[in-house]
């Protein structure tokens, strides 16, 4: 005599693990999906970028790597290992250099991070851990410590600031350091 309900049980036992074999392998397929999704879209290495404008070379980016998450919800430029960027503007050079970058594409942010140092063409020269530079603004400000070395010699250390990109309007929080006074520009002005 044939026991049908023993034969259905073990055929559905049989099914039941084929069915979680062939479940763990679509999961390690999915993982393996999700992975891929996590990484970037582009990526380079030794990048040496350069920009021009009718023909004449504006800015030169340098960067050891070069990862591109456009491809995420919200798109970005990423540079793991820093970057040096050199600009010229009217003719001047300008540098800016730091151990990490990211470039946010839909809000034209940048956020430099670690040993962040920028000269400007006008011997203005600013360290600091971390300046974010929002290039639709023309800004840029840290809330991390700092330092910025004037053209005139002029040394400001502070907590925190906000500035325009070419440093003329500079407003800075909690800081301290020397002023240089030309008592001669004093005296012709009384």
């Amino acid at each position: 005599m044939i026991n049908l309900p023993y034969i259905i049980k073990g055929v559905m036992a049989i099914l039941f693990v084929i069915t979680l074999f062939s479940c763990e392998g679509n999961y390690s397929n999915v993982q393996k999906l999700q992975q891929a999704d996590n990484l970037p879209l582009g990526e380079g290495k030794g990048v040496n970028m350069k920009y021009t404008d009718s023909g004449v070379v504006v800015a030169n980016l340098k960067a050891p790597v070069f990862l591109d998450f456009s491809n995420k919800e919200f798109p970005y430029k990423e540079f793991p290992e820093g970057v040096e960027l050199y600009f010229w503007k009217e003719g001047k050079l300008n540098t800016v250099f730091s151990d990490y970058a990211i470039q946010y594409d839909k809000t034209s942010l940048i956020d430099l991070r670690e040993n962040v140092i920028v000269v400007t063409s006008d011997s203005v020269v600013l360290r600091a851990e971390q300046l974010y530079w929002d290039q639709g603004k023309e800004w840029v400000f840290t809330d991390q410590p700092y330092q910025i070395q004037l053209k005139d010699g002029s040394v400001n250390n502070g907590a925190s600031f906000d500035s325009n990109q070419d440093f003329t309007t500079f407003i800075s929080r909690n800081n301290q350091g020397t002023q240089l006074i030309d008592k001669t520009k004093l005296e012709d002005d009384q």
